[in-house]
């Protein structure tokens, strides 16, 4: 490619930039390549301390592409973890979410990064909201199918990904046998950060939507673009507005995933455990 084509080509500096992010991870710590990469949502964080031993953990600002995240609940690090079985998984605690106003390549770095290092499979979490009113606050639910709302892609120029099956069958059975009472349910990304009202969740209700979160959507197609296997994973940590019998907060989200943080770490730890047994 020519200069002056590579300066056309709209998902050329977002690559760039992702891979100058792989190299300084993988330098960091010492590998050539990354298996598996995690991205932690609200109420996920202790899931990286069942996944194995700690190689390296270094500060999102010192690389390139990332920045500290002030949402409560993310750490602000990246790290990456060897399993006993001697894979290498990214655990990314530094999500940007589309509300933080940095750009849509901001929030599919991540993901970028992971696939630039090599990973294959990437795992997205998030906090969310519940649709289902039997699904009680701490509950983890397998994410089936998403409904992007935010009005905007990751993806530029004539770069069509289909997105059928996206979010992997494979891993949706594997975590459904380490954990048989697992549902499952549609994710609905809207741009946030102001919480739904109950008409817009009577309408995500007749849409087809469960769930509804502030993530993932943007970079489960982007990991999708990169050739990556996608699994996602909700912790429902509130009813949603009109559902719920209580105003909604940020810190409802952080009490209730301190209180599942137990059983889903370990249980996020099994499917990747499970996953990478079978890569």
């Amino acid at each position: 490619m020519s200069s002056d084509d590579h300066t056309n080509d709209p998902t050329s500096l977002p690559n760039q930039q992702a891979e100058s992010a792989a190299r300084t991870l993988l330098q960091a710590s010492g590998i050539d390549r990354i298996d598996l990469a995690c991205t932690l949502g609200s109420g996920w964080g202790e899931a990286a301390g069942h996944l194995g031993e700690l190689v390296t953990e270094i500060d999102a600002q010192d690389v390139p592409g990332f920045r500290t995240s002030w949402v409560p609940g993310h750490s602000g690090s990246l790290k990456v973890i060897r399993t006993p079985t001697g894979k290498h998984v990214l655990v990314i605690g530094a999500r940007t979410h589309y509300y933080e106003g940095h750009g849509v390549d901001a929030v599919a770095h991540g993901v970028r990064t992971a696939a630039a290092a090599g990973a294959g499979v990437v795992v997205l979490t998030n906090g969310c909201g519940g649709l289902n009113p039997q699904w009680d606050p701490g509950t983890p639910v397998l994410i089936r199918d998403h409904l992007n709302l935010t009005g905007n892609s990751p993806l530029r120029g004539a770069h069509f990904v289909d997105l059928t099956d996206l979010y992997s069958p494979r891993i949706r059975e594997i975590a459904q046998q380490v954990d048989p009472s697992l549902d499952e349910g549609v994710y609905a990304q809207l741009p946030g950060p102001h919480y739904e009202t109950p008409a817009e969740i009577r309408y995500l209700k007749t849409i087809g939507a469960d769930l509804v979160g502030m993530s993932t959507a943007l970079e489960a197609i982007a990991a999708r673009a990169a050739g990556m296997e996608v699994f996602g994973i909700s912790l429902v940590t509130n009813l949603a507005a009109g559902i719920s019998a209580q105003p909604l907060s940020h810190e409802e989200v952080i009490e209730a995933g301190q209180e599942a943080a137990p059983r889903i770490a370990a249980l996020l730890a099994g499917i990747i455990d499970k996953t990478l047994e079978e890569n």
